[in-house]
């Protein structure tokens, strides 16, 4: 770390992902976005990043987990007749994947309530987890995330999941914003178009600290394995100690 004027700024990815001050975000990850049978499967859009991203995403999700760090899912929320979406917002929508679809009308997709509107189960959330319905591209854009955030002492967002280019690099951004230290871990990032998630991941390089994920989870001790160690230490102690009686 260093100190510029009064404040002091972290320097290093230790002190940046530190558990006591860290949440992961995993963004969008739903089966309209990125499971076949989804919205987006269903127009012929590439999937292809997905499937090898998923285990690396769902083995962050559970090194945070053990080491006791916040885990936030952010669930993109349609609401039926697409009332939360306005006439800029169904314009911007119509341009995305525009060569898949046509230009004819927007995309429908994660709305409320719907099948495709659910978190996959190779990254479903669990209890003690929050989740964060979101309207825009951005998960601070009229939520409750950086109250969530601040009410937890968070400092540093490590922001994963879909679409690396949209609502990832959209949420990064507002999360600097707002104050936060941002890290991505490249590789649990994704997205339906592999040139835009190159082109994103090279913008964010450099605004952002980003780095593999096993760099992430080498400083995010496993605490529950080592509550479990301790207990059957515990345990086996004290059945030594009766057998010694």
């Amino acid at each position: 770390m260093i100190t510029v004027g009064d404040k002091v700024v972290y320097t290093t990815l230790d002190e940046l992902v530190a558990t006591r001050h860290t949440a992961l975000v995993v963004i969008d990850m739903q089966h309209d976005f990125c499971r076949p049978g989804g919205a987006f499967d269903a127009l012929g859009i590439d999937l292809s990043m997905y499937p090898p991203m998923l285990p690396r995403l769902a083995r962050l999700i559970d090194g945070a987990r053990g080491a006791g760090v916040l885990v936030i899912y952010i669930q993109m929320t349609v609401l039926p007749g697409q009332r939360g979406e306005s006439p800029a917002q169904l314009r911007f929508n119509m341009r995305l994947h525009s060569g898949a679809h046509g230009p004819a009308a927007p995309l429908l997709y994660t709305i409320e309530g719907s099948a495709g509107h659910a978190i996959i189960p190779e990254v479903a959330p669990r209890p003690g987890d929050l989740i964060v319905r979101k309207y825009r591209s951005s998960a601070f854009w009229g939520t409750n995330l950086d109250m969530l955030l601040r009410s937890n002492g968070v400092k540093t967002v490590v922001v994963s999941g879909c679409t690396t280019e949209g609502c990832v690099e959209s949420t990064a951004r507002d999360a600097l914003f707002n104050d936060y230290y941002v890290v991505i871990p490249e590789d649990c990032v994704a997205s339906d178009d592999r040139g835009q998630h190159e082109a994103s991941l090279l913008l964010m390089r450099h605004r952002f600290d980003v780095v593999d994920a096993d760099a992430i989870l080498m400083l995010w001790p496993d605490r529950v394995s080592a509550s479990q160690d301790n207990a059957t230490k515990d345990q086996s102690s004290s059945i030594g100690e009766r057998t010694r009686v």
